[in-house]
This record gives structure tokens, C-alpha cells and sequence, in this order.
């Protein structure tokens, strides 16, 4: 399989700098680990010292925090990428006092948990570091290498299994279920378990499973605690590491305070669609199924977050409802600009735009996103 040029290139050229750090993020096996050998490929191996935070070997030369340690192992060094950077004690002073002392060194730091690394590189890095997320392999990626007939023949199967690099190497769907299963368990499930007072991997599980059969809907996370006994604040904090380690995606409701409208409760997407089927262990056809429309809608809103990621479209989003049951489905607030949007998976003829939005922002865009349309929508 040929390596396929991920959106983050550019950004990425242009901050890796001196006197920085660039902090990679994003889930596990979305490819960060591919990207840096790609992106220093041509790079000869004497100018570059590359570390993973999961060899003991690696770690070790980074334990003794001295000038002198430092010195002895980037010594005639251009660069020092370490992978997994959060595995590794104390890895912001650490780097701090690399950057303090090392004029012309670049560095890149990987990890996949917001969590870890904010909390290991973020006081100590104030001022020195730059951040880069990365995603499952986008659209707006993958249509470099394919036409518009391959993209429309793929659509059924990325809705079914999502968008991690590595499906691409499976021909055969069991394969990928297989693979999909495999993250889940192996990997995802990894990362939450490793942060402290987190146990219960069936709890997750369940947890992730409620919330599967919500999309599109507004979750209690009080219902949630009932129906998994457990208090409201461990649903709350099970919820905010989910977001952390990149495998939910919270959407607060939308409102200027008019009366009518719903804003104290939140919408729950999967980063990755076929995560959320892997949770709920679904593999089947669309044609079989009955939660197309909830598949579709959590498809379209993962994938304009890594449009919009990419392209530096900077918006809040949201999702609006009213008492009486007005709703859309998208909002972008942003840059002056107010755009709604609903989600059909097919092309209606009329589409009513509900009265309440429409009375509230009369200025504001409303578009309908269907199958016809999707592909401009999400830069593909």
C-alpha cells in the first residue's frame, strides 16, 4: 500500500522550528509513527535521534536530566523525535531544558492522549511548544488517491468500518472487523485503563455502548449513572477521558439565551464510525440495518472536525433544539457567521427550516448536507 499524503504536512513543515517543540497528538493508529518516518525519510540517520517512550532502553538514556546527559546523546544532532513522549517521567522539565540549551535543535514529541501529555509538557513547555492533532485518515486524504466513482464505490464501507490507515491493507471485510475489534479492545481500552482510579474496563465498554445507541440524541449523564450504577461524577469523568484520548467527541447545545432553546445538555459522537461499531459489535451491511441515519450523521460530523482541523476553519460547534422539538442537527458559530445544518441521508425535495431558528437568526445560512452534496462539505 502506498503511503498516502496526510493533510498535517504543511502545518507541520512550517512549526517545526528551533527553540520549539512540536507536540504530535492524536488516537492510537491514526499514524503519527508512519508520518514522522515519512516526513524524514530523506534525512540521514546521523543528523536525527529518534526515541519511543515504550523502550526501556530510550527512556533511559532521557532519565538522567542533566546539560551534560543531553549534550553526550544530541551531540551532533539536527533533530530528536520521541514517539510516545508521554511514557516518559518528567518528559516537559526534560525537554524544557533541551530546548533552553540546544539553539538549533528541532524537536517532535508524539502521544496519544491529551490527558498525558497537557498535564506532562504543558506548564513546563509554556511558550515553547506547538501542537498538531491528528485524525483516521480523512476525505479530503484519501480523494488524492482515488476518483470520485472509487469515492462513491467506498462509501457504504467507510460508513461500516471508518477510516483508520491501516484498514486500507484488508481486502476482505471480516479482516477488518477482526482489526477493528482488535483497537478496541488492545489499544483504546489501553490508554483509559492506564490513567489512575481507571479499572473496570467493562464499565467503558457499557459506557460506550450507551452511548452508541445515542447518537444524535441529548445524553443524561444521570440516566447513564443509573443504568451503569455508577455515580454522575465518575460517568462525568469517564466521559471527559473518552474526549481526551480521542475516541468521543462532545457537542454542546446552541443558544443566545432565548427561552425556548436547549443548552445545558451535550451530543456524543465517535471520533471514528467504525469504532462505534466495533463497540456495538455491527458490522452489517446498511441495507440490514436500522441506524443508518444516526451512522451517517456521526460519519459527516467526523469528518468536517478534521476538515475544519486541517484547513484552519475556526468555529465553535453545536447542535440546537427547542422545548418543542425544533432542531438541527450542526451549527457553526464563527468569523461573524451563523450556518445550521441538517444531515439527510437522502435527498428530500423540501426540506422545512424550523420557524424557531429561522424567527431567532434571520441572517443566519441554513444548507441541507445529503449524499449528493456531502463530498464539498467535507473537502473531498
Amino acid at each position: 500500500m502506498d503511503y498516502i499524503q496526510r493533510a498535517i504536512l504543511n502545518s507541520f513543515t512550517k512549526r517545526l522550528q528551533a527553540k520549539k517543540v512540536l507536540v504530535l497528538l492524536g488516537a492510537r493508529r491514526v499514524g503519527k509513527t508512519e508520518f514522522i518516518k515519512e516526513y524524514f525519510k530523506g534525512t540521514h540517520f546521523k543528523e536525527m535521534l529518534l526515541l519511543n517512550g515504550d523502550d526501556i532502553q530510550h527512556v533511559e538514556l532521557m532519565s538522567e536530566q542533566s546539560v551534560t546527559n543531553y549534550k553526550r546523546i544530541l551531540a551532533g544532532k539536527k533533530y530528536l523525535i520521541i514517539d510516545e513522549a508521554q511514557k516518559i517521567e518528567e518528559i516537559g522539565s526534560k525537554l524544557k531544558l533541551i530546548v533552553d540549551h540546544f539553539d538549533k535543535l528541532k524537536i517532535v514529541a508524539t502521544g496519544s492522549s491529551v490527558f498525558d501529555l497537557s498535564n506532562k509538557l504543558g506548564e513546563p513547555l509554556v511558550g515553547r511548544k506547538n501542537t498538531i492533532m491528528l485524525y483516521p485518515l480523512a476525505q479530503m486524504e484519501l480523494s488524492k488517491i482515488e476518483d470520485f466513482p472509487e469515492t462513491k464505490a467506498r462509501l457504504e464501507e467507510r460508513l461500516i468500518f471508518g477510516s483508520y490507515p491501516e484498514l486500507l491493507q484488508y481486502e476482505n471485510w471480516d479482516n477488518k472487523r477482526v482489526y477493528l475489534n482488535e483497537m478496541l479492545n488492545d489499544y483504546l481500552l489501553r490508554d483509559i485503563l492506564s490513567f489512575e482510579g481507571v479499572r473496570k474496563s467493562g464499565k467503558i465498554l457499557n459506557l460506550l455502548r450507551l452511548i452508541a445507541f445515542q447518537i444524535g440524541k441529548e445524553v443524561s449523564v444521570q440516566e447513564l449513572g443509573k443504568q451503569l450504577q455508577m455515580s454522575k461524577t465518575t460517568v462525568e469523568r469517564y466521559l471527559d477521558l473518552l474526549t481526551k484520548v480521542f475516541v468521543l467527541y462532545k457537542l454542546p447545545g446552541f443558544s443566545r439565551n432565548l427561552r425556548k432553546e436547549i443548552s445545558k445538555s451535550n451530543r456524543w459522537y465517535f471520533y471514528d464510525i467504525g469504532i462505534r461499531n466495533a463497540v456495538i459489535n455491527n458490522f452489517n451491511r446498511l441495507k440490514l440495518r436500522n441506524d443508518v441515519g444516526e451512522i451517517w450523521e456521526n460519519y459527516l460530523i467526523s469528518e468536517r472536525i478534521k476538515y475544519q482541523h486541517y484547513t484552519g476553519k475556526y468555529t465553535q460547534n453545536y447542535f440546537w433544539r427547542t422545548y418543542d422539538q425544533q432542531e438541527l442537527d450542526w451549527v457553526e458559530d464563527g468569523n461573524g457567521k451563523l450556518e445550521a445544518h441538517e444531515f439527510k441521508w437522502k435527498r428530500k425535495r423540501k426540506v422545512r427550516v424550523p420557524p424557531a431558528w429561522l424567527k431567532a437568526y434571520p441572517g443566519a445560512q441554513h444548507k441541507i448536507i445529503h449524499q449528493d452534496n456531502y463530498l464539498d462539505w467535507i473537502g473531498g
